[in-house]
């Protein structure tokens, strides 16, 4: 059973959510600008809250990532309600922790109903990447695009059908509340490593750097747009010729304040996106900065044993390693952009298409 709802979570009128048992999954994003309150207030109120499962920490903790959950805690649950902001990209932890809680949800013999509380996807519709055909419970968010254009409900949509959860799903349209209109997702920061507004559109090539010993400037003021470490030398303004349209890449250095490298000197760029920036494919940008940098500083890159279990592709690895080149890539990636348009074309919720940069 699926349903899209366009009035507010505190309107409905489902028996479940008025007097049944109420688990809340959510991050510090479930609060109502308009209302003043937090999602889970709203059934501590009716003294139906079972149960909150959030970050284990401060909200913007740098060591917080992840929202830890008991299923166990779920046995006695009439529904389970979701509500965090996701950021576009599929490595974002929250929202494999959300798939994760689908995961387990299905595995019950009597399942509470899932409620997501849908927000507005911050990098929009446009899409980059590859994915798995089905999912790989081993890294769960591979049957994701790396840029997937999704909004969480959609996500969540697509991926009860792929594993055949038979809990009954409802989503809570993104502008069901005036809320969506007083704060744009990026006021309230999804995580710590998730400041601002072009932290999302360049978190799905230069969270790659995750896994490679060049930091990806966590611990400075605009992770994912800094990028660098302490061996790279001999900054040029433009690493990649011709350079990407609608970039600018500045050399720059920083020290980072946590993470790796931590109070060590980097030197590295910012990814400055200009104007014309529209058309700009940050994941294929950063896999030609990780193929450039592993040419020009072969003994001190390196990649991590992760990483090519996070890329999820072997013709982007054989790229990075100079086993393909840059027009096999491209046509892949618009092979496989083309297909996530046609597979999810019938778990979009709004009114607004998907689409790739050309």
């Amino acid at each position: 059973m699926f349903s899209f709802r366009t009035t507010p979570i505190e309107d409905q009128l489902d028996k479940c959510l008025n007097t049944g048992k109420v688990a809340v999954f959510c991050t510090q994003n479930c609060y109502n600008v308009s209302s003043g309150h937090y999602l889970y207030e709203i059934f501590a109120s009716r003294g139906n809250l079972l149960t909150v499962f959030s970050p284990r920490d401060s909200e913007l903790c740098p060591e917080t990532n992840h929202i830890d959950f008991d299923v166990n805690l779920l046995k006695d649950a009439n529904a389970v309600v979701v509500e965090i902001q996701d950021v576009g990209t599929r490595y974002f932890n929250y929202t494999k922790d959300v798939l994760n809680l689908i995961v387990e949800m299905s595995k019950m013999d009597q399942a509470p109903s899932l409620y997501i509380v849908d927000h507005l996807n911050p990098c929009g519709r446009v899409i980059e990447g590859t994915f798995k055909a089905k999912p790989d419970f081993e890294n769960i968010e591979t049957f994701l695009l790396h840029k997937h254009g999704l909004t969480l409900g959609e996500i969540a949509n697509l991926f009860v059908s792929e594993i055949g959860a038979r809990f009954p799903l409802h989503v809570i349209s993104a502008i069901a509340s005036d809320s969506t209109r007083e704060a744009l997702p990026w006021h309230i920061a999804p995580s710590s490593d998730m400041p601002g507004l072009f932290t999302f559109s360049t978190y799905p090539g230069c969270g790659l750097f995750n896994h490679t010993n060049i930091t990806p400037g966590i611990g400075t003021a605009r992770p994912y747009e800094y990028f660098g470490a302490p061996y790279i030398k001999n900054l040029v303004n433009d690493p990649l010729l011709p350079s990407s349209k609608g970039i600018v890449m500045r050399p720059c250095s920083f020290t980072p304040m946590v993470g790796l490298y931590k109070n060590e000197r980097c030197q590295g760029y910012q990814i400055i996106q200009t104007p014309d920036a529209a058309g700009y494919h940050n994941l294929l940008h950063v896999l030609s900065l990780i193929r450039y940098f592993r040419q020009q500083y072969p003994s001190e890159f390196r990649l991590n044993p992760e990483f090519g279990a996070k890329l999820g592709d072997n013709v982007l690895e054989d790229y990075i390693y100079s086993r393909t080149d840059y027009r096999t890539v491209v046509e892949h990636l618009k092979d496989c952009e083309q297909k996530w348009l046609r597979k999810t074309r019938k778990f979009l919720l709004y009114n607004d298409n998907l689409y790739r940069n050309k």
